[in-house]
């Protein structure tokens, strides 16, 4: 299976490319970057693109693999809603729309959030805007689409890419609220056996993601 990930320089995007390098059934991890992610791989190989909605000119590089597994993201704390909808959603859609262009048979799994509003009408903006997302993404045919929501989520132990204010909460967070925690490594697993085996439900919430990753 051949893999493309966006937001590997964040927690989440690394993490998940630390599964697929690990996991025998991926053969091939390209990474989709704004700025280079300093790791050496036999598997891995790196596309700079410093804006994902210009990305008509890498057909070539971006064709061919089984799935996407968008991690690229941002918090929404302290942003007005115009930049964070054209980050979230109207980047998002930019770059998916293109990819379903090139890769029909192509999965492509988001990392949402949890209390994502599919609704599109709440008063959170960040979880509006997800919502909105997630919805325009589901119409896009490609061969399966998953919106992923978990919760907290513990790296795996060589990340560098770990905000220093969830450190001193990272090893006790899990212990203390298991229902509401996921490790990193259960969040790729769940991503690469959605591409293998599919889901039933195109919004997982982490109980569908633990099932995921049993099955």
């Amino acid at each position: 299976m051949k893999v493309m990930i966006t937001g590997a320089t964040g927690m989440v995007g690394e993490g998940v490319l630390f599964e697929c390098l690990e996991n025998v059934t991926v053969k091939e991890v390209l990474i989709v970057n704004r700025k280079h992610y300093d790791l050496q791989h036999p598997k891995l190989k790196e596309l700079i693109v410093s804006d994902f909605t210009k990305i008509d000119n890498f057909e070539i590089q971006l064709s061919g693999y089984d799935a996407c597994f968008y991690c690229a993201g941002i918090s929404s704390v302290g942003m007005k809603e115009e930049k964070y909808n054209h980050i979230t959603y109207e980047t998002t859609m930019a770059f998916a729309r293109q990819l379903a262009k090139w890769n029909p048979d192509m999965v492509f799994n988001f990392v949402s959030g949890g209390h994502t509003d599919s609704t599109e009408k709440g008063k959170i903006m960040w979880a509006r805007i997800k919502g909105k997302t997630e919805n325009a993404l589901m119409k896009l045919p490609f061969k399966a689409q998953y919106n992923f929501r978990p919760g907290f989520m513990k790296p795996f132990k060589q990340q560098k890419n770990v905000k220093v204010i969830f450190k001193p909460v990272i090893w006790i967070f899990p212990i203390l609220l298991p229902k509401l925690s996921l490790t990193l490594k259960q969040v790729g697993q769940a991503m690469i056996n959605a591409v293998q085996k599919g889901y039933p439900k195109q919004v997982l919430e982490i109980a569908d993601i633990k099932v995921l990753v049993a099955d």
